[in-house]
Parts: C-alpha cells; structure tokens; sequence
C-alpha cells in the first residue's frame, strides 16, 4: 500500500502513517468506488495499520470522511491555486492533495506539520514525486488563502451531486432541500439506545436524553471503552432508526420477525421490548455480527440466513419488521462516501428489490397482524411510493396511521398519510455537532382478519 516506505519509522515525519492511510482510504472510496467501512476493514489487513493506535485509525477515517463530504469545496481550493490540471499519471498525488486541505480547511490542522507530511508523501511515490514542489507550493497557499475561499463558497452546490439535489427540490421543494443539504454536511453526533434508565446513562457518559428516549453523548473517544458498553447496558443506534420498531406497540411475548436485520441494532430493540424475535437478513457474516452484539448485550434472538426475498417461515408472525436496502440517502451524514459512490440508476434496481421484500413480508404476518416498512433514504420512491403501490387495490392491506406521541417526536415528523419521514435537520441540540438525525421513512401497515 501506498503509506509503506523502506525508510525506517523513525525517519518518517510525525503522524505521517495516519495521513498515508488517509490518502489511500480516500483513493480506495474515489479511484477503485469502494465503500468506506469495508475499505477501513480491509486497511487491517495490513500489519502497519493494526499496529496503528486506534485513535490514530480513527483521526485517518475523520480525514477521509471530511473529504467525501467536502470535496467539491476542497477540489475547487486545490484547483484555485493550479496553473493547469494535473495530469493524468500522478500516482496518489490527488489523495494527498485532498487530506492535506481537509485538514487546512476543515481540521484546523497545524499547516506546516500537515504541508511537511504531505510533500514527503508525494516524495515516497514515484508516480507522483516529481510533483513535490508543486504539492509544497499549493498547500502553502491554502493554508494562507484557502479559508476566505471556503468563505464564498457555496457548499451545498459544490458538495451535493446535482442528480441528488435535483430529486431533494423535487420531493421537498428547495427551501427544505436546502436544510436537508446542510445537515447531511455535519458530521453525525453519537447516539445510542439504553435498554433502561436512559436519564442515568445520559449521567453518565455526559449526554442528554432526547424526546425518543435516545440518548446522545457530547463526546469522543473510543465507543468499547465507554462506561456500560461491555456489559451491554446500550448500542449505537441513530436516533431516527430507534423509532421504527416502536411503531410496533405493546410486542411482549409476542413472535417478530426482523427482515434485512444485521447488524442487528433493531433486533436489540425488539428483543429489549420482549419479544420472541426471529432475525433474518441475506449475509451470513453481517448476522456474526448481530450475533456478537446480542451476545454482548445479553440478549436472544433465532438468527437465520436466508433470501429474505422469498424466505418463508412454517409458523406466521404477529408483526413484522422490514428495514429495506436502499441508497441511505438519508444517512450521509455517517457515510459521507453516499455522495461519491451512488449513481441515479441505483434507485430503479433498489426499489424494485424493495417491492420484492415488501409482498413477501405480506406471507410471513397472520391475518390481523403488524407490518411495519422502513428506509433510511430520503428517496420518495424508496418511501411513500413503494406504500402507495402496495395498498393499491389490496383491501386485506390498510395503512394504520401512526402518531408523534408513540415515539415522542414531532408532530412534523409524521405526514399527512400518517406515515413516519424524519430529515436530516429535524431536532435542534445546544449547538450544530448535537443537532439532526437521519433521514428516515417508516409506514404501519395492518393485514385484515
């Protein structure tokens, strides 16, 4: 990997191995199209990387994930200062460039620790070496006049695909859509859900409780070493995602299935409400994960790997819950490299994926029973749409309108069908880092008797 020198470490210029990790953590999302988490996870393969301390993992993740989120602001500033386009054999050249100016201009980063890393990362590829100077000269003007650029610019148009603005102004008009932008740009505060006590857990890791009963924490650190997380007291769950399996009412003893489960966050929810969960989801290795979490939180559910498409159960359900693979637009707040990595043509493939799930969740609740269909997109197609076209012409299936008090929301939060939309910008915290949520659609549907 492109961070691997024959220098010795000690030759090597502070923090140079988190901002070489960096550089191919943002070469692997933007040149190779591959997500960020499974680019983070395949990072540890590498020896150097897993001896990394892990806040220094940490701080090579926030480097990247500012520069997907911020890119066109960051392209632009780099380009401001180019005499001409760099060519096209230029090795990691870019990568390096784009770190080193989200750190200048979004990071607050030391300039001249973060220019000297960067050149001699251009120096160590030799693709790019010959660039060094260049490298040097742009970041140096950066650092001295990229803020009052960054000032004028206009973050939303620069950062936010037009594909993705254009459907936003369509469906929420351009006010909303606006608001909708803005927020996704933040990075996402830390919420998780408690399985009792919320107000102590909020005490206790120096959080407050939101009106959901979410409790998010103002602060950082590593999650695993945070007071009540090996004795699995709580789980990370935004809040806008806690919400849906709520809208399953009183669900004690009762048999539910979770479709498209893993990681399992919704299984927890379930399970903690009591009841008899069974969890189904298409990955073997995502529902390792669900199992681990359960485990550590000493919970039960019946794991099943299967096509949840056409799995079908010998025994019906009371309620079933169906979290449905979609483009989460409405999370890119947490996965920035949304922004980079989808394309229009995802959502025609995707919805109809969605309306397979959907019928045959119908085949899996017993007559008089609970559906409840949630995606964390802010797609209408991915929503409201792929509801409407199953009600059409089903008089066994009816829409049961839920209401804000059920969850402790706003009333915004629920439309005019009686249908769950949150958006990025909904709940205001003390200050922006503790504000928002995910975008997220939910819609209970009950099958006639």
């Amino acid at each position: 990997m492109g961070y691997r020198a024959r220098d010795t470490k000690a030759k090597l210029p502070q923090g140079y191995e988190v901002r070489a990790l960096a550089a191919n953590l943002i070469g692997s999302v933007l040149v190779k199209g591959r997500a960020l988490d499974d680019a983070m996870a395949a990072s540890l393969d590498d020896s150097l990387v897993r001896s990394m301390e892990v806040r220094d993992r940490a701080m090579a993740r926030l480097i990247t994930a500012t520069v997907l989120r911020r890119l066109g602001q960051i392209d632009a500033v780099i380009a401001a200062f180019l005499e001409k386009p760099l060519p096209e054999k230029r090795g990691n050249l870019s990568a390096i460039l784009q770190a080193a100016a989200a750190q200048l201009l979004f990071l607050g980063s030391a300039p001249h620790a973060v220019i000297n890393v960067a050149v001699e990362q251009v120096s160590k590829d030799p693709a790019a070496r010959r660039f060094d100077k260049l490298a040097n000269a742009v970041l140096r003007r950066i650092s001295e006049k990229g803020a009052a650029i960054v000032a004028a610019q206009d973050a939303v148009q620069l950062n936010i695909p037009a594909w993705i603005w254009l459907r936003w102004v369509k469906a929420y008009g351009e006010a909303t859509a606006r608001r909708i932008a803005e927020s996704s740009l933040q990075q996402a505060p830390l919420d998780i859900s408690v399985k009792t006590d919320p107000a102590l857990w909020a005490k206790t890791l120096g959080g407050s409780v939101l009106p959901t009963g979410t409790v998010r924490i103002d602060a950082s650190g590593r999650v695993d070493q945070m007071p009540g997380f090996a004795d699995g007291a709580w789980w990370v769950q935004d809040a806008a995602a806690a919400l849906p399996s709520r809208l399953l009412g009183d669900i004690t003893g009762k048999r539910v299935a979770d479709l498209c489960a893993a990681p399992g966050g919704k299984t927890a929810a379930l399970a903690v409400k009591g009841a008899i969960v069974t969890a189904v989801d298409s990955s073997a290795d995502r529902l390792a994960r669900t199992a681990e979490n359960l485990k550590r939180l000493n919970l039960k559910a019946n794991l099943v790997a299967a096509d949840v498409r056409t799995w079908r159960s010998n025994t019906l359900f009371d309620a079933v819950l169906l979290d449905v693979p979609c483009t989460a637009t409405g999370t890119i707040r947490r996965h920035p490299d949304i922004l980079r990595l989808k394309r229009p043509g995802d959502m025609a493939k995707l919805a109809s994926v969605q309306a397979t799930l959907v019928e045959n969740a119908i085949h899996l609740v017993r007559p008089g029973g609970t559906i409840v269909y949630c995606s964390c997109s802010l797609e209408p197609e991915e929503g409201v749409m792929q509801i409407n076209r199953l009600l059409a012409g089903r008089k066994a299936l009816r829409r049961s309108p839920v209401s804000a008090s059920e969850f402790g929301g706003d009333p915004s939060w629920v439309t005019v069908d009686g249908d769950l939309r949150t958006l990025p910008f909904h709940y205001s915290g003390d200050r922006p880092e503790l504000s928002g949520m995910d975008g997220f659609f939910a819609s209970r549907l009950i099958l006639h008797e």
